[in-house]
């Protein structure tokens, strides 16, 4: 019997629940410190300007590491670079922990943005062990267990923070690195991927005229979709007044909003989801615009859910346009533009915020406007 069909309830596999189970352990992880990163760099005396070069340079290293690691899982398999993103995630964080100067605080945070390029073998690994299951749903399931556990993340981070200092936090969230590392190890290696076809030269999916019309249609919709979540935090409390406490509650609720959509959408046809998804924020933009009350920022914060789904959409329809033996090359490669459009996306936030802070939501409506009529176009599907 292949062991890759040991099934559990509602046919999921065995290893898609450790799968699941360790990545909502390493979501607690990301999320005791993700969202103190400005603070925490804040503690050398480091001025605005010098934190957004360093929040920039994440997402130039998150983009650099995308396509190597996903060529060399499609050549070497995906575990070896699941664990190796894993270890490095450890070793990092303990790093950050350890700093007693900002260079090497921020080489362990440089360090941990490299543990993105665990993205691109991870979704090809959940894909190889879906069975039955539609890629979009293996993929989603995969990223709202991620969210599930970002949601208690930044509140129990902040109050490590607040009884035992920053410091403390990091090596937490070292520990629950290694503790999802050792989860995962129960996880077998999918067999089924000894019987695939033969991988195609490196530059097959460039060389597809759909797969490159993916990749340009999935970086203007990141940058979209991305630009009005940049600086809602600065806009919410300088513009509409929000305390911290209300803004940092709102984290919580974005977290539990990515968590509910994807799971429970994950497993439309990949375009509609893809239109769901921007339709998502776009309520998140005119609610942040329009929005008059607490509550209504509340509700907007949940929409940025789509933002997840549509990335898990687009990852599960670039599988559809390559062959088996470059799927970690082409969940790579869209990694690549969602990396690059989240490098873009800050600045184009910041010059709109600086214009005029409502010209942020006005700007990203109308994109959104632009983008849907782009995706519905080159990826409806019969």
């Amino acid at each position: 019997m292949n062991r890759i069909d040991t099934k559990m309830p509602w046919g999921i596999h065995r290893d898609l629940v450790i799968v699941a189970i360790s990545s909502v352990i390493e979501g607690l992880g990301e999320g005791l410190f993700i969202f103190f990163l400005p603070l925490a760099l804040q503690r050398w005396n480091t001025d605005a300007v010098k934190i957004g070069a360093v929040l920039s340079m994440i997402g130039i290293m998150m983009a650099v590491v995308q396509v190597p690691a996903g060529y060399f899982s499609d050549r070497f398999g995906t575990r070896p670079l699941i664990f190796a993103a894993l270890i490095l995630a450890i070793a990092s964080t303990i790093m950050m922990a350890e700093a007693r100067s900002l260079p090497f605080f921020v080489a362990g945070l440089l360090a941990y943005a490299c543990t993105s390029f665990i993205s691109a073998p991870m979704n090809s690994y959940v894909t190889s062990l879906r069975g039955r299951w539609t890629v979009q749903r293996a993929v989603t399931l995969r990223a709202s267990a991620f969210q599930v556990g970002a949601i208690v993340g930044p509140i129990l981070g902040g109050w490590i923070a607040n009884t035992a200092g920053l410091s403390v936090v990091f090596r937490y969230a070292a520990g629950l690195f290694l503790a999802s590392t050792l989860v995962l190890s129960l996880a077998r290696r999918p067999v089924g991927l000894a019987h695939q076809e033969p991988s195609l030269p490196l530059v097959s999916p460039i060389a597809n005229p759909r797969f490159l019309g993916l990749l340009a249609v999935v970086f203007f919709t990141i940058i979209a979709i991305s630009v009005p979540q940049q600086l809602t935090a600065l806009y919410l409390q300088n513009v509409r007044h929000l305390s911290i406490q209300q803004i940092g509650t709102m984290g919580a609720i974005a977290s539990i909003g990515a968590a509910i959509i994807t799971f429970a959408l994950g497993n439309l046809r990949v375009s509609t989801g893809m239109l769901i998804g921007q339709l998502l924020l776009a309520v998140f933009a005119l609610l942040m615009w329009q929005g008059q009350s607490v509550i209504a920022y509340f509700v907007g914060y949940f929409f940025v859910g789509g933002y997840h789904l549509y990335r898990s959409m687009a990852l599960a329809f670039s599988r559809s346009l390559v062959k088996v033996g470059d799927t970690g090359l082409a969940y790579g490669l869209v990694e690549t533009g969602n990396a690059l459009a989240v490098v873009v996306a800050p600045l184009a936030a910041g010059f709109l915020y600086n214009y005029r802070p409502e010209a942020v939501y006005i700007a990203s409506l109308g994109a959104l406007a632009i983008t849907v009529a782009l995706n519905r176009l080159f990826f409806y599907e019969k």
